[in-house]
């Protein structure tokens, strides 16, 4: 049995009740009428998303993530201008408001120049795992008040996206210390930078051997198998992870192609642009099976629900070149709730209880806990697999204190 399933997840931490007959209705009450007021409720207030990309400089960070919103949400470093490296590794946050079709999402983008660019990579992932920790200390700070705002702000990181650079080989020593500390903290989705420099047999061969350090390691990437709550969520997260690390490719510049424009890559072979021609291999049935499913779940419980749109003139959406639309369905359009439902009843709740015994627990009751302050440096939080609840007895003592 999996070791996450013996301790009772705050996935699914309902109080366990004897089943209830259904109750035969004698007409129309309008409890479907629920889910309108939910979706009305949601639109107003908005939603967060909180998003960090970790990479050596040069893999197309800031690309991707305007390719992967469709805006200029990270200012790019302009052809031909080198930029100096950086002396200590930086962290850089901004914040956008998008909005379509009436939906406000507040993005947060934060950036990590200067990682792995040293001679001395040693213990360069502690500034990375020391700023998400301190977004769980500043949510913890605020949500431990007796009088606490209505709406916490959320500067929590939902999900790390980790661009390998496209050695061809596997992992390097660095990729896999870092990876074991930050799956322990955060969500993580690898993927292979600047794909279109290696072949399809390079890529899949490079993919495996990733996958297969992964296994070897024990790094837990999103999705996590443990996680996956029905049969629907397993059998499309299954295929998912045997697609990871997707390989991407980003692009913020537009061309005309066959009267259209497009966003791609300009070589002096031709634009990246276009399915290919010919009867399609195993490899693009599996991820054509992968975009049908997250479509599906996109589409689920909606009478005659709409497919993908028709006509679209992204490049990068071509699954013949690169992977992009699985890494796009996952991080928005079939995934980004689970990412923040996980980063809160997983990640956050291991920090939470994690500085909660480091804290001394006031014997005034339940309700009543006093933080001591961080202690400098960034503390490592346990597993996802370690989700550990201690149940406090009440004794006489406690009752006279009251």
């Amino acid at each position: 049995m999996d070791p996450l399933r013996q301790s009772p997840s705050p996935c699914s931490s309902r109080p366990s009740s004897p089943k209830t007959p259904p109750c035969e209705m004698l007409g129309y009450v309008g409890i479907e009428a629920v889910l309108d007021q939910l979706k009305i409720k949601a639109m107003k207030m908005g939603f967060e998303f909180n998003i960090m990309v970790v990479g050596q400089s040069g893999l197309g960070k800031s690309t991707m993530l305007n390719t992967l919103f469709k805006s200029k949400v990270w200012k790019c470093t302009p052809p031909g201008l080198a930029m100096p490296t950086p002396q200590t590794l930086q962290l850089n946050s901004v914040t956008h408001v998008i909005e379509e079709k009436g939906v406000k999402l507040k993005l947060t983008v934060t950036d990590t120049p200067g990682f792995g660019d040293q001679i001395n990579n040693d213990k360069c992932w502690n500034p990375i795992l020391g700023y998400i920790n301190e977004q769980y200390e500043r949510y913890l700070q605020e949500e431990i008040l007796i009088t606490r705002q209505r709406h916490i702000p959320d500067t929590r990181v939902h999900c790390c996206v980790y661009f390998v650079p496209p050695t061809g080989h596997c992992l390097r020593p660095l990729d896999i210390e870092f990876l074991q500390r930050l799956c322990r903290t955060v969500n993580v989705v690898p993927v292979i930078a600047r794909a279109d420099s290696l072949t399809l047999e390079e890529r899949e061969a490079f993919r495996r051997r990733i996958q297969h350090n992964l296994r070897t390691h024990c790094i837990e990437v999103y999705p996590q198998k443990c996680f996956d709550e029905d049969i629907n969520d397993r059998i499309l997260n299954s295929k998912i992870r045997d697609r990871i690390p997707f390989a991407v490719v980003g692009a913020d510049q537009q061309h005309l192609v066959n009267g259209r424009c497009v966003l791609g890559r300009k070589t002096k072979w031709g634009i990246v642009e276009g399915p290919r021609v010919g009867k399609p291999t195993t490899r693009k049935q599996t991820d054509l099976e992968i975009k049908s499913l997250l479509a599906a779940r996109r589409t689920q419980g909606k009478a005659g629900g709409q497919g993908q749109r028709s006509g679209s003139c992204l490049a990068v959406e071509n699954m013949a070149h690169c992977e992009f639309p699985l890494l796009r369905d996952l991080l928005i359009r079939s995934h980004l709730q689970d990412l923040k439902d996980i980063t809160h009843n997983v990640h956050y709740e291991n920090y939470r209880v994690c500085r909660l015994n480091e804290s001394h627990v006031l014997p005034h009751g339940p309700c009543w806990v006093n933080l001591a302050p961080t202690p400098p440096g960034p503390s490592v939080a346990p597993g996802p697999s370690k989700v550990c609840r201690q149940t406090r007895e009440d004794s006489d003592d406690n009752e006279d204190d009251y």
